[in-house]
């Protein structure tokens, strides 16, 4: 069976553009990678969990506050996408803001570096930022690119 995980674009309108939240991966494997390392704030939930509360919970945890509150029958559901590894994302869309500059991430231990014995923290999200969505399809991860696309088809928004 194939991990799970679920997560939240939140998106919105600046002068005219729809503008998406991305979240880079913290840790060292990801210090020097930018194009192609963004991704939506997520993470994996059990198959009895709802999708949607992990999406909330998970933009909570990796981005240190909660979502915007979701306005009732608003969220966007984008549906699933497999990355290459083969975990399903499945990604629920919705409007609002947050100060990308005032993130605090819950962090994860990692041995580094490898074959060391040392263990040290790292953020799991190490920073935030909002994307013009021509740009956020050059920063996120290939597979969530579909995601970008579902937002735009739904927003009628232009790509």
């Amino acid at each position: 069976m194939p991990r799970t995980s679920a997560g939240l674009l939140l998106h919105r309108t600046r002068d005219g553009q729809v503008e998406v939240l991305l979240v880079h991966p913290g840790g060292p494997f990801w210090a020097n990678k930018d194009l192609g390392a963004w991704s939506i704030p997520k993470g994996e939930h059990g198959p009895d969990d709802d999708p949607q509360a992990c999406a909330e919970r998970e933009f909570a945890e990796e981005l240190g506050s909660a979502p915007p509150p979701a306005d009732p029958g608003h969220d966007i559901d984008l549906g699933t996408v497999r990355q290459s590894g083969g975990k399903v994302v499945r990604a629920f869309a919705r409007a609002g803001d947050l100060d990308a500059d005032a993130i605090t991430s819950n962090a994860f231990e990692v041995e580094w570096p490898p074959r060391s014995g040392r263990r040290q923290s790292f953020p799991e999200v190490d920073r935030a930022a909002w994307f013009a969505l021509d740009e956020a399809y050059e920063r996120i991860n290939a597979a969530q690119a579909a995601l970008l696309d579902r937002l735009a088809d739904a927003l009628g928004a232009a790509r």
